[in-house]
């Protein structure tokens, strides 16, 4: 069995879910499951309940964070909000995000008046 790269290697001795997952997030060259959970368990605290009830976190890849929005409306204000969006993840979340990029629910698009 091959061995996922920063994961203990004891033989056959059980390994912690933790550090196995670890490994695995190391290996894909992402954002640590520290970094990961404190994105998403403060998102509300790092952009404030308004928009958290609006914006939501979906991935963090190679320091884009893709966010979904719930009406294009909101779409056009995070983009206006990113640069002070990102300085609140660094500060709150102590994660590192260079760009947003922003997609719309296209549940929202159909009930949408800007179809």
């Amino acid at each position: 069995m091959k061995r996922v790269p920063g994961t203990p290697d004891d033989g056959d001795d059980p390994v912690a879910i933790v550090a196995s997952l670890d490994g695995v997030v190391r290996s894909l060259r992402g954002p640590s499951r520290r970094e990961v959970g404190g994105l998403f368990g403060r998102w509300s605290e790092a952009v404030g309940e308004q928009v958290a009830a609006h914006v939501k976190p979906l991935k963090l890849d190679g320091g884009v964070l893709t966010v979904e929005v719930d009406d294009p409306a909101w779409a056009t204000q995070v983009k206006f909000l990113a640069s002070t969006i990102i300085t609140r993840l660094r500060e709150v979340a102590s994660i590192e995000v260079n760009e947003i990029s922003v997609r719309v629910d296209a549940r929202a698009v159909r009930g949408s008046r800007y179809r």
